[in-house]
């Protein structure tokens, strides 16, 4: 059996050095907001070159947080891609806001900035683009938008740590870039995590507030909050990863070459690096329209894969209040009938991926 993500292999090369964190830990009697976390914090803060990172919960705290401390509230329009996981719209749906979907680009699957322009409006009041599958967006276009309309630019980041444009790092784009940590990421714990990155001092302070209830401290409240902070032992995990976290890329980068070597002309493989764009390979996704036979054939061989994301999510259920129909975003509806993500981690073996483009090339070349 060849798994999406083997996280026990990766353990096994790191595991005393995380026992030991997590018994400092336990040790310390502190376990929230501690000496772990504000290390964590400087730590990735220099790596993504941000002036400041502030340590949350999970990925949606991130997001969540990022909306409210820059004033997003009920009745304002985010523009935001269909084509990612459903917390990036549902976030601005806790704070009453409207999520307003603009397609994406066929070639990257990234948001289109052409598309996004379409949706402004007098109510939007900002831009959250997605760096799906560990690619950047358009960055340059999307800050030129950002920048004409006057609106504010959250970055969501989940999928994209390490990634970078030009060697600036996804993240410290727009006014705020949020992360995950869950465990299947590039950059994962073992539980929820999350970060927001900023250059702005201001926001940042805002941010450390609402993540501990509105509260600088002391008991003293100055607005209503959230309880969403990153513990002590996830940053233990994350700073013992974010050491090698380029080794894992570098892995990363050479297992997706070796993919699009032996996959090229079969599928649509992720594309190239452009305009700087260093994709990090959170997910190896090839598209093909025969792409329910290609699974069933890999899951025949006891290979596993995953379809990120079958249903765009201005079609999905909870969101029908929106008012969307199929056919409203062809190039995102049509990519969730084609995409496929094939098994890639750092410990992944070459001879798994070669048997892997085996069995996908069989099947493309099946004819009826």
């Amino acid at each position: 059996m060849i798994p999406m993500l083997d996280l026990r292999k990766q353990l096994e090369d790191i595991r005393d050095e995380v026992l030991r964190g997590l018994r400092d830990v336990v040790e310390s009697g502190q376990y929230i907001l501690g000496r772990k976390v504000e290390e964590f914090e400087k730590e990735s803060a220099a790596y993504l070159g941000a002036r400041h990172a502030i340590g949350v919960a999970s990925g949606t705290d991130a997001l969540l947080l990022a909306m409210k401390a820059l004033g997003i509230e009920q009745g304002d329009e985010i523009i935001t891609t269909p084509f990612t996981f459903f917390a990036t719209a549902e976030t601005a749906v806790y704070l009453k806001a409207t999520p307003v979907f603009a397609d994406i680009d066929p070639g990257t699957l990234n948001i289109s900035p052409g598309e996004i322009e379409k949706k402004i409006t007098k109510k939007t009041r900002a831009i959250v683009p997605v760096h799906i599958f560990g690619l950047p967006a358009n960055m340059d276009k999307i800050l030129g938008l950002a920048a004409g309309y006057g609106l504010r630019v959250i970055e969501d980041c989940a999928q994209s740590f390490g990634a970078a444009i030009r060697e600036k790092r996804t993240g410290t784009f727009g006014d705020a870039g949020t992360f995950s940590f869950y465990p299947s990421k590039n950059l994962g714990g073992c539980g929820d995590g999350g970060l927001v990155t900023t250059n702005d001092d201001e926001l940042a302070a805002r941010l450390r507030r609402l993540r501990n209830h509105g509260s600088k401290g002391s008991y003293i409240h100055e607005e209503i909050g959230y309880n969403s902070r990153l513990d002590e032992l996830q940053a233990a995990i994350l700073l013992v990863k974010l050491k090698r976290i380029d080794e894992y890329t570098r892995k990363r980068k050479e297992k997706a070459a070796l993919y699009s070597k032996l996959l090229k002309g079969a599928v649509k493989c992720p594309p190239p690096d452009k305009n700087g764009a260093g994709h990090v390979y959170h997910q190896y996704t090839i598209m093909h329209r025969k792409r329910d036979l290609i699974r069933e054939r890999l899951k025949e061989e006891g290979v596993s894969s995953m379809v990120y994301y079958p249903v765009p999510l201005h079609l999905q259920p909870a969101l029908k209040f929106l008012g969307y129909k199929e056919g409203d975003l062809p190039v995102a509806e049509k990519a969730s009938k084609e995409v496929l993500s094939l098994p890639i981690y750092p410990e992944l073996e070459e001879s798994a991926i070669e048997r892997i483009a085996e069995i996908v090339k069989s099947a493309c070349s099946i004819t009826h």
